[in-house]
This record gives structure tokens, C-alpha cells and sequence, in this order.
């Protein structure tokens, strides 16, 4: 059979001497080996296991329901957030009513970056809308997500050093394994319709394309919300708001 690999989580309610040790030795004499392991959130332990057996998954499942000390939260194929919660051990905040969205603040810009970086890994069309502040950290994390997906980033629109509208990119450039990046406000409060007509043709294109300030994208635009995979929010603290009229109304100052 293929080998696949898992995510487990469980809570412990009481962490006696030696267990996780018969928790491991439990999955050795199964033969599903952890690939990583790492505690995420309090009291809670991830691991990502590797086995070519399903069956061995499930049993390991209903043995360990019987173990008192603790109890299974999940047992699945892993999701991204499976994995950077393992990796970094914390889970990414997600919002309840609304799955797609995923909030950072600026001292998780490390997993930030990671996070887009494993989505930038992808191949085919995606498209992430980012919203912040300015000076919170957007564009810089977006270069550094396409750093780590090993990944060319082509500016389309921007703020970061000067205004940035592009008419045209040379054919390297339109390479669909590079990452777009686009400044939405730039794009569609501030470009011309030579720029509109790459902006359509980018986002027809199977690639990555990240917007920054994509609600004005949006407002400005014939997209929807729908043609968004994820939107990300970045906060300088937990409690600040993203607010739009002052970001329009800054004098085509650098550091969007």
C-alpha cells in the first residue's frame, strides 16, 4: 500500500512519568512511525505518523481511547495548519464563521512566512488576499513566503519603494511558477486601463497571485469574494483594527 501520513492530537490530562514513551511504543509495535512531534497549545501534543497501512491508524485510534490519561482530539490526513501547528507549536488563529480567513499578528511573522511559503509551494491557480495596516509587514512577508516556496516574485503593483503600475512583464516574468504580487488600491484606485488589462490577464493565469488590501480590490473591481482561496489578516496587536479610509487617503506614500 502507498504510505500516507497522519496528524494525531491528543489532550492529557494527567502527564505521569513514561507517557508518551508507551504511546510511542504502542505505535512501534504497530509500525507507524512519527515523523515529528511537538507540543501545541496547552497541554496538547501533535505528531505527524507515517504508515502504508490505514487499518493500523484506525486500530491505534480505538487502543488509545482506552487510555486514560488521555483522550484524542484528531486523527486525519494533515492540513497545512496541522503541520505548522506541529512545526511551530501553536495553532494559526482561523476565523469561526469564516474558514477561508486566517489572522496573524507582527510577532507570528515567522509563521507567516512559513504559511505562505507552503502555499506558494502549490502549483496552479491561487489566489490570497492579505490585508494590514501599513508598515505592519504585508509585502515583506509575501517576498519571504516566495523565498521559502523557492519561487521568483514579480511586483504587478506596489508601494514598497515607489508606486509600481505595470503595463507590461517580459516573458520571464509572466512564468505562471512565479508569485504575483498586487497592491489592490494601486491597481484599481490608481492604474490605467493598460495595467487593467495585464491585472485580467494575471489572474487568469494557473499561479499564485497575493493581493494586498483585497476588500478594496474587491470594492473597485468585477472579482468577488469568491475568487479568494484565503484571506490573511496582519495586526500589530491583537485589538488593532484594519481600517481603509486612511490607508486611500495617504499621498501615494511609500510602505504599503
Amino acid at each position: 500500500m502507498e504510505v500516507k501520513q497522519w496528524y494525531m492530537e491528543y489532550k492529557i490530562h494527567k502527564n505521569r512519568p513514561g507517557l508518551l514513551g508507551d504511546i510511542a511504543s504502542l505505535m512501534g509495535m504497530l509500525e507507524v512511525n512519527i515523523m515529528t512531534i511537538n507540543g501545541v497549545e496547552d497541554k496538547t501534543r501533535g505528531m505527524l505518523l507515517q504508515t502504508n497501512d490505514d487499518e493500523k491508524i484506525e486500530l491505534m485510534g480505538k487502543m488509545l481511547k482506552k487510555v486514560d490519561n488521555i483522550t484524542v482530539t484528531a486523527l486525519r490526513t494533515p492540513k497545512l495548519v496541522d503541520i505548522l501547528a506541529v512545526r511551530h507549536g501553536r495553532y494559526i488563529e482561523r476565523d469561526s464563521d469564516d474558514r477561508k480567513t486566517f489572522r496573524f499578528t507582527r510577532d507570528e511573522l515567522g509563521l507567516l512566512v512559513d504559511f505562505l511559503g507552503e502555499i506558494c509551494k502549490r502549483e496552479g491557480n491561487q489566489v490570497i488576499g492579505l490585508r494590514g495596516m501599513p508598515r505592519v509587514g504585508k509585502t515583506e512577508s509575501i517576498i519571504a513566503g516566495s523565498v521559502c516556496a523557492q519561487k521568483r516574485w514579480t511586483f504587478v503593483s506596489s508601494t514598497l519603494l515607489r508606486q509600481t503600475v505595470r503595463s507590461q512583464l517580459s516573458e520571464d516574468e509572466m512564468n505562471p511558477h512565479n508569485v504575483f504580487i498586487i497592491d489592490g488600491i494601486v491597481s484599481t484606485m490608481r492604474s490605467n486601463e493598460k495595467h487593467y488589462g495585464l491585472l485580467r490577464e494575471i489572474m487568469r493565469m494557473p499561479s499564485t497571485k497575493v493581493i494586498e488590501h483585497p476588500d478594496i480590490f474587491i470594492r473597485e473591481s468585477e472579482y468577488t469574494y469568491e475568487n479568494f482561496d484565503y484571506i490573511i489578516e496582519l495586526r500589530n496587536n491583537p485589538e488593532e483594527e484594519i481600517s481603509y479610509e486612511s490607508i486611500i487617503n495617504i499621498d501615494q506614500e511609500p510602505g504599503f
